[in-house]
C-alpha cells in the first residue's frame, strides 16, 4: 500500500492520500475472509487495480473507486454506505462497475450483451467508469491460469472481442498489449508458448542489432541539428501471431519484430527526421502513414514508415512529439491534468477523444435488442479504418468497407435520408462502391426522394448507417399501421351507423392505459398490424346494452360472426375453420376463407398461389379476419440456406429455443458445393413474431438465406 501511495504522489504530488488509505482499510475489512481462486486473500485483487490505476496517472477519486469496485457486489455493503463514507462521485464509479450479475436474461450470450450495452451507458456518465472495469479486467487477466478451463476461454474471447478494443479506442496501448497476450496465451497456449519461446531465443542478436541501427540514427540526426530520443520496441506476442495468421508466414518471415522510435521536440522536427531517414535508407512503397495531419479516430498521431536499411532488412519506425508520446502511452489519461489541491482538469482533446463513444450511445437509442447491440458495437470497435474527404477537404473517418450511403449518414441523419446518388473522385459511382482513403465523396441528394430503401441495409458498414435506416422504417411501418387501423375501426363503425366523434375519441382516451398503451395512436397502429381486431375494440368501448340497441335499428340485421380457432368469418355461424396446409396462414397475414364441400371454410392467405386457380369459382371465397389468437401458436414454414458447417442445426434451433417458438419438423440435405439446406415448420404467434425469428437467423454465422415458404 506504501509503494500505491508513493507512486500517486509522485505525478500528483497534492494528491489527498487519507481518503486512499479509508478506502483500503474499508475494502480490507470488506472483503475479510475472501479468497481469489489463487488462494490469495480477496482484497489483493482491488490493490492490483488500484496500481494500475496509477500507472495510467489517474485520480485520487479513481483510484478509491478502483480499491472499493467489488464492495457492493460480493459483500455486504450498500451503495448508500459508500455515498455516505466516500460521496457521491465515489459511488457513481463503484455503481457504474458494478457487475450486472443479480439481472436474469434468457440467453448467457443475451445476458452478456445487456451488460455491455449498461457498460456503455455507464461510460456515458463518467469515462473514469471503464478504465477502472479496464484495470479490473487486466488484473483478473493476469491470474486467469487459476481459474477453471471453461472460465478461462470464455473470458478470454470476451477480452479479445470487447475489451481489447475499448482499450484501442481509447488509445490505451500498453493495457491492450497486456490484455491481447494473456488471451492468446488462454485461447492458443501451444501456439503462444511456441512464439514465446522463439521470441526470446532471437531477442539477444535483435537488440544488439537495433541499438546499432540507434547509435547511426542518433548521429545522423545530430548532423542535421535535430534534437530527439530513439527507442526501441518489441512487439507484443499476439501482434506477430496476428500478422503470422493474416499474411499465412511462419516466425521468420516476420521481419518487423521490433519499431524504432524518434521523439522529436516539435511537429517541424518530426517532418524533418523523416526526411533525414529517407535520404539515408530507401523507403518501402505504401508503407508511409501521415497520422499526425490524419489522426486515428483514438486521437493517436504520428508518422509511420518502413525503410530497408545498409543490411538489407526492413525497419518499422514511428516519430512523434513528446506529447504524442505521451497520448500514445496513457491514452485518454495524457489529456488529465492535475490543478491546485490534487483535483482533476481535462483538457480539450479529452472532449474530442469521447466523439466515438457518443455516436455509439446516439445510434443505438433505437435499438431494443441488446444481442443486435452487442453485434453493431462490434462493428465500431473492431473497425480498421478508411480516411475520406468531402469536396470542402472535411475528413471523414469510416469503418473499412464503407460506402457512399455510410458517409453520408455520418455527415447528418438527412442527408443520408436524401440521398440519391453519389460521385467518387467526381466520378458517378454505385451507392454500394466500397470506399478507399484519400477519396473525395460527393453526395447527391433530392428533396422529394421517397427514403432509403430496404436494400441498403444489405451493403451499408457503420451502425450509425444501419440504425437510421431502421429507425426511418419503423417510423414509416408505423404511420402506415395508424392509418391501416384507422381505416379497419372506422369501417367497422360503419356497421353500427356510428361515426367517428369527440364523445368516441373520449371513450378511446379510456380504454388506452387499460389495454397497455400509451396513446390513441399506438392503439391505432395495434389494429393495423392486426394485433387487435377492430371488433373487439368495439367491444371495449361500446356497453353490450348500447351495441344490442343500435343492432336492432339497423336496416339489415347481420348474422352474427362465428369465433373459432382465432378466425372470424362474415355472415357464417357454427361452421368447421381449418387453415390451409399450402401457405400457412399467421395472425398478421390478409386472410380470406374459401367453402370447401362438405368440410367447411379453409382459411387461406390472400396471396397464397392456390386461389389463382379457383377465381372463377368466387362465389365460394369468403371474408376472415383474426380475433383473439393472442395465446394461439400456428404453424409457418422457412428455409434456411448456409455454407455447410458444424453446430448449424444446433445455432438454428437455439435461436427458435430463445423466441419460444417450437419444431414441429425438420428436414435438411447438403450439395457437393458445401451448402446446406434446412426447411423447417415451426409454430409462431404472429406474421411480427416470424420475422423477428428470421432476421435473427439471418444474423448466424455463414449464412445465405432465410425466407419464409409455401406448404404443400
Amino acid at each position: 500500500m506504501e509503494s500505491l501511495v508513493d507512486k500517486i504522489k509522485s505525478y500528483n504530488p497534492d494528491a489527498n492520500v487519507d481518503i486512499i488509505w479509508k478506502a483500503y482499510y474499508f475494502s480490507q475489512d470488506a472483503h475479510q475472509n475472501q479468497k481469489r481462486y489463487s488462494g490469495q486473500p480477496y482484497l489483493s485483487h482491488p490493490l492490483e487495480v488500484a496500481d494500475i490505476l496509477a500507472d495510467l496517472n489517474m485520480d485520487v477519486i479513481t483510484i478509491v473507486a478502483g480499491l472499493l469496485h467489488d464492495v457492493v457486489e460480493d459483500t455486504h455493503v450498500e451503495l448508500d454506505e459508500i455515498k455516505n463514507q466516500f460521496g457521491q462521485e465515489v459511488a457513481m464509479l463503484v455503481n457504474g462497475v458494478t457487475k450486472l450479475s443479480k439481472i436474469s436474461f434468457k440467453t448467457k450470450e443475451e445476458r452478456q450483451a445487456e451488460n455491455f450495452r449498461k457498460m456503455f451507458l455507464a461510460i456515458a456518465e463518467d469515462i473514469r467508469v471503464i478504465l477502472i472495469k479496464l484495470a479490473d479486467r487486466l488484473n483478473n487477466m493476469r491470474t486467469l491460469k487459476f481459474m477453471p478451463a471453461p472460465k478461462r476461454l470464455i473470458k478470454a474471447k470476451e477480452t479479445l472481442d470487447i475489451y481489447v478494443p475499448i482499450a484501442n479506442r481509447l488509445g490505451l496501448y500498453r493495457v491492450k498489449w497486456e490484455l491481447e497476450d494473456y488471451s492468446l496465451l488462454n485461447l492458443a497456449p501451444r501456439q503462444y508458448s511456441e512464439l514465446a519461446a522463439k521470441v526470446a531465443k532471437s531477442r539477444a542478436d535483435r537488440e544488439k542489432y537495433i541499438e546499432s541501427i540507434k547509435k547511426r540514427m542518433a548521429e545522423e540526426l545530430q548532423k542535421f541539428g535535430i534534437k530527439a530520443t530513439i527507442q526501441g520496441r518489441p512487439k507484443n506476442i499476439y501482434s506477430i501471431y496476428k500478422k503470422m495468421q493474416d499474411q499465412d508466414k511462419d516466425f521468420f518471415q516476420i521481419y518487423d519484430l521490433m519499431a524504432i522510435r524518434i521523439i522529436c521536440e516539435s511537429i517541424k522536427d518530426c517532418y524533418a527526421a523523416l526526411g533525414f531517414l529517407h535520404s539515408i535508407w530507401k523507403p518501402m512503397p505504401g508503407r508511409f502513414k501521415d497520422y499526425i495531419a490524419m489522426p486515428k479516430s483514438n486521437m493517436y498521431q504520428s508518422l509511420h514508415t518502413t525503410v530497408i536499411t545498409s543490411e538489407g532488412e526492413p525497419l518499422e519506425v514511428q516519430i512523434r512529439t513528446e506529447e504524442m508520446h505521451r497520448t500514445s502511452e496513457y491514452g485518454i489519461a495524457a489529456h488529465w491534468k492535475y490543478k491546485g489541491k490534487g483535483e482533476l482538469l481535462k483538457d480539450k482533446k479529452f472532449e474530442e477523444r469521447l466523439t466515438w463513444l457518443r455516436q455509439i450511445l446516439e445510434w443505438q437509442k433505437e435499438l431494443k435488442d441488446p444481442m443486435e447491440f452487442m453485434e453493431n458495437l462490434k462493428i465500431d470497435l473492431l473497425q480498421y479504418e478508411v480516411y475520406t474527404f468531402t469536396p470542402k477537404g472535411d475528413v471523414k473517418v469510416l469503418p473499412l468497407g464503407s460506402c457512399p450511403v455510410d458517409f453520408a449518414y455520418a455527415i447528418h441523419t438527412e442527408i443520408g435520408h436524401r440521398c440519391v446518388g453519389a460521385k467518387v473522385n467526381n466520378k458517378i459511382v454505385p451507392l454500394d462502391r466500397k470506399l478507399k482513403s484519400g477519396d473525395i465523396v460527393e453526395i447527391l441528394t433530392s428533396k422529394t426522394t421517397s427514403g432509403p430503401t430496404k436494400d441498403w441495409l444489405k451493403f451499408v458498414k457503420t451502425s450509425g448507417a444501419k440504425t437510421r435506416i431502421k429507425a426511418w422504417f419503423k417510423k414509416e411501418l408505423r404511420n402506415e399501421n395508424i392509418e391501416k387501423g384507422r381505416t379497419l375501426l372506422l369501417r367497422e363503425l360503419e356497421k353500427y351507423k356510428i361515426s367517428r366523434n369527440a364523445e368516441l375519441e373520449e371513450k378511446l382516451a379510456e380504454i388506452v392505459q387499460p389495454m397497455g398503451y400509451t396513446d390513441i395512436d399506438s392503439l391505432l397502429e395495434a389494429v393495423g398490424y392486426r394485433k387487435i381486431s377492430p371488433s373487439h375494440l368495439i367491444n371495449k368501448i361500446l356497453p353490450q346494452e348500447e351495441k344490442q340497441e343500435i343492432q336492432q335499428v339497423k336496416e339489415e340485421p347481420e348474422i352474427e360472426k362465428k369465433i373459432d380457432r382465432g378466425v372470424r368469418i362474415d355472415g357464417v355461424d357454427n361452421i368447421l375453420i381449418r387453415f390451409a396446409q399450402c401457405c400457412h396462414p399467421v395472425p398478421g397475414d390478409e386472410i380470406i376463407g374459401y367453402i370447401t364441400r362438405g368440410r367447411g371454410v379453409t382459411i387461406h392467405r390472400i396471396d397464397c398461389p392456390n386461389l389463382k386457380n379457383i377465381s372463377k369459382d368466387e362465389g365460394r371465397l369468403i371474408n376472415a379476419e383474426w380475433y383473439k389468437t393472442e395465446n394461439d401458436y400456428f404453424p409457418a414454414k422457412i428455409k434456411v440456406v448456409s455454407a455447410d458447417r458444424k453446430n448449424l442445426v444446433s445455432d438454428v434451433s437455439m435461436v427458435l429455443s430463445n423466441f419460444k417458438a417450437s419444431i414441429k419438423q425438420i428436414n435438411g440435405s447438403a450439395n457437393k458445393n458445401g451448402i446446406a439446406f434446412l426447411n423447417l415448420t415451426i409454430e409462431v404467434r404472429t406474421l411480427d413474431h416470424l420475422k423477428e425469428i428470421i432476421a435473427r437467423l439471418r444474423s448466424l454465422k455463414a449464412i445465405k438465406e432465410v425466407k419464409r415458404i409455401e406448404g404443400e
